[in-house]
Order: structure tokens, then sequence, then C-alpha cells
């Protein structure tokens, strides 16, 4: 964690690498609350952008050209500045150069802002257009909160929603690619119990959720809260029997079985006009048990 600046809070820390601008530790009173990346999965929060998700081919189209681009774009690999820093706040921030452009042809500035608190962490995402013309994105998250958090096995854990979510999800095929079938999950109301075997084939993509906040449930009562503004898509990833649950925030996803049109047309893309700015936000809350 060479590149990696350390926010503190009360008893709280966070280490955020300049790589990819990514949390790789969120420790409160010395309790580890992220995955520190591992064989079953190498990363731990990484952001996405500027899609999310597979795209069909590995490639995407502006105009008459293809471009190849990676599952959920290029932003975990590329390295930001740390623009803005106090002991408790710090802004990463990305900008278009020769390795984005091969990948994606468009100017743009990408914000990533990390505020610590003593049992939160508030993290801003401003996308800006500094092109001349339309800019297609996607924007997401996809922390990996250790399963579990709260010491002994995965057992006994759960996803409550704030509201009620459909009972079925996407089918998404070996490629990645979302297809047009459905497969039931088994809700308690609006409690979602987490099992291996639940996990165990592609992510739970609750798209346009009606939820705009969660609680990652111990059996014993603490929890860790996402809270998300202008992110309309919640998935849930795993990798059994690996002990980390992705509780991601997509604004995008990945593209539909036969996708051909342009990346302007690909399902669920935002378009900023030039000089526009998007802006988004997600909260992690730990919430201990309650007396």
């Amino acid at each position: 964690m060479s590149d990696a600046i350390a926010l503190s809070a009360g008893d709280a820390t966070l280490r955020v690498r300049a790589r990819g601008a990514e949390p790789v530790s969120w420790q409160v009173a010395g309790r580890e609350l992220l995955w520190p990346g591992g064989d079953a999965w190498a990363r731990s929060s990484p952001v996405l952008f500027p899609i999310v998700g597979w795209a069909r081919n590995g490639q995407i189209r502006v105009g008459d050209r293809t471009y190849p681009i990676g599952v959920h774009g290029f932003a975990s690999g590329e390295t930001f500045s740390a623009d803005a820093q106090d002991g408790t706040g710090v802004t990463f921030t990305l900008r278009d150069g020769p390795s984005t452009r091969s990948h994606y042809p468009f100017a743009f500035q990408l914000d990533v802002s990390y505020r610590l608190a003593p049992r939160g962490v508030s993290i801003g995402f401003e996308v800006a257009n500094a092109d001349d013309t339309a800019m297609p994105f996607a924007i997401g998250l996809h922390p990996g909160f250790l399963w579990s958090f709260a010491g002994a096995g995965p057992e006994g854990y759960a996803i409550l929603f704030e509201r009620e979510e459909a009972t079925s999800v996407p089918v998404i095929d070996g490629n990645g690619l979302f297809t047009d079938g459905r497969r039931p999950i088994a809700f308690d109301g609006r409690r979602l119990p987490l099992s291996h075997e639940l996990m165990a084939r592609e992510a739970l993509c609750f798209l346009n959720a009606n939820s705009r906040s969660l609680r990652f449930v111990s059996p014993s009562g603490e929890a860790i809260a996402v809270e998300m503004d202008n992110f309309p898509h919640v998935a849930l990833w795993s990798r059994p029997p690996a002990s980390f649950l992705c509780v991601e925030c997509w604004t995008g996803h990945g593209d539909p079985q036969g996708f051909e049109g342009e990346l302007a047309e690909k399902p669920s893309m935002r378009l900023l006009a030039p000089g526009e700015t998007s802006r988004h936000a997600i909260r992690w809350r730990f919430e201990e048990r309650a007396a």
C-alpha cells in the first residue's frame, strides 16, 4: 500500500490508493471491514468508469470506430492525482490522456472524494464532460466487505433493503451479458438471507431498485449500511467460499446479449452535454450492535 493515503477520524481509519482511487482498508475500532484482496479476487473496492459490466466482444463503438475496453472500464487501472487532502478527507482526480483515449475517445475529468467520520465514509463522484460533443458514461463502485465482519462464520447474514424489491433478477451469461431470462430469489419481506449457495452463480442485479439504502446485517445485529444518491442499480456479488460480499452501486450495467449499438445506445448509459457535470454519492456506515 505504498501509494495509499491514510485518513483518520476518532478510532476509524481509511486507506485509499492513488491507483484507481480505490479504498483498500476501512477499520473501525481496529476492526477491518473491507476485503484486503486475495486469490479469489485481487481487488478491494474498485471504481467503475466509463462503463459498468461487460461490453460485448470486449469493445465499444463510437461513430464508425470500435475501441477495446475491459470489464467495468479502465478507471481502476489508472493512477489518479490527489488534488485535495486533509486529515479526514481526500479528492482524487483522473483526466483523459493517451492511455484512456485508446479505449474511450472523450475528454473528461473524474473526481472521486472520500470523507471519513468515526463510524462512516462519504464518497462523492463528479464526472465532467470536457469535450465538445455529448459524452456517454456509466459509473459505479464495487466494494468488497468482509463476510463475516462480526466474527464467526458467514451463516446468518442478510441484506435488509429499505423497500421491497423484485423477487427475481436477470440471468447473466458466461460472457457477462444480460439475457432475457430471470431467476427467482427467496426474500423474507425486505430481508434477503445470504448463503454461499445463493451467491454461487452470477451477480444478483437489482436494476432500477426501489431502495436508496440497504444494510448488510450480521447475526449479532451489527451492520454495514450503504446509502446511495443518483445510483439506480444495486448488485450483490461474491466468489464463495471467499469471505467477502460486494455491495455495488451502479448507474449502468452490462450489455444485453446480441447488443450491436453505439456506446450511447447501450442500455442505462448517461449522456453528458459538453461542459456538463454529473454528481453521485455513496455513504457507508458501521452500525454497532444495539445494547
